[in-house]
């Protein structure tokens, strides 16, 4: 049974990185149609979009170089390995994405004080294609983006993008029938609003991760008053927990106890890992014996 979870592991992971090549493929073709066409047809909304879809494609390669990257083994020099190279690639995503969405804005502003003629037609045709790239990426990553911070970054890249897609195809209506050309310059502000907008939780969690910042579905007075119900704690004071990675939460602790439950450390211990494990889903904890409170514990003011 262990040797078929392993190797159903394997295979899923092995799908995940297929999946990004074939998405990586995809969105280049459909930022070289979007370059091209916007540059035809005049439309800022449509070059925004292709940059948003240039964006798109480093983010996968990204995604793709990170997975690798986190697979290597722990070493004497990274003793927690390589997993957080997944959250540094979703940053990277994230921070590129913010510089491009200011990027438009200022295009946009420039453009709605200089406004241009625009072919709808080009503008309509391009963006249908950019819209069928941009479901199929979305449907290949969409399993992966549930489990992956990475591939979420990359997964929400593609999501945006198919919407400013749609965005792109009603303007080129606008402008075939009504010569509304005003709406593309209105739309590229939106669409970088928009980039803004997702960017920032994504962009909050990731910090909080390379900051190593308290999960946010950790309340530590919860789990201080947990640890120290167990029969024969005293007291739980340095108490720190933070994420490792998406998947790997983790704690350190020192743990006062009597003297006369020295024999009875193992066991402590034990119940310990087992409440963090079944409580709070933390499965890496270090855990120091103390039998009165360190000095630096003694010596806050607040104790």
């Amino acid at each position: 049974m262990k040797h078929d979870h392993r190797h159903q592991h394997q295979h899923g992971k092995g799908q995940t990185e297929g999946r990004l090549w074939i998405s990586i493929g995809l969105n280049l073709t459909i930022t070289l149609a979007e370059f091209i066409g916007g540059i035809v047809s005049g439309s800022l909304s449509l070059l925004s979009d292709a940059l948003h879809n240039l964006n798109d494609t480093a983010s996968l390669g990204i995604s793709l170089v990170a997975r690798k990257v986190s697979k290597k083994e722990a070493n004497t020099d990274k003793t927690f390995g390589y997993k957080r190279a997944e959250i540094i690639g979703a940053f990277v995503n994230l921070i590129t994405l913010v510089i491009i969405a200011l990027f438009l804005i200022k295009e946009g502003v420039e453009r709605f004080y200089n406004p241009q003629p625009i072919d709808g037609m080009v503008m309509f045709v391009v963006a249908i294609i950019g819209l069928l790239g941009n479901v199929i990426t979305a449907l290949l990553l969409s399993r992966s983006s549930k489990e992956n911070i990475n591939i979420r970054s990359a997964y929400i890249h593609i999501l945006s993008d198919a919407f400013s897609s749609v965005g792109v195809i009603l303007a080129g209506i606008l402008i075939i029938e009504f010569q509304l050309y005003i709406i593309d310059t209105i739309l590229t502000l939106v669409i970088a609003g928009y980039i803004l907008w997702q960017s920032y939780y994504m962009l909050q969690k990731t910090i909080n991760i390379l900051m190593a910042s308290t999960p946010a579905n950790i309340v530590i007075p919860e789990v201080k008053d947990a640890m120290t119900a167990i029969t024969g704690v005293r007291n739980i004071h340095h108490l720190h927990v933070w994420r490792l990675d998406e998947q790997h939460i983790l704690l350190e602790s020192h743990v006062v106890i009597d003297k006369d439950d020295m024999t009875e450390m193992e066991a402590i211990k034990s119940q310990l890992k087992t409440l963090l494990g079944a409580n709070f889903n933390i499965h890496h904890s270090t855990l120091e014996f103390e039998f009165e409170p360190c000095k630096e514990y003694a010596e806050t003011p607040n104790n």
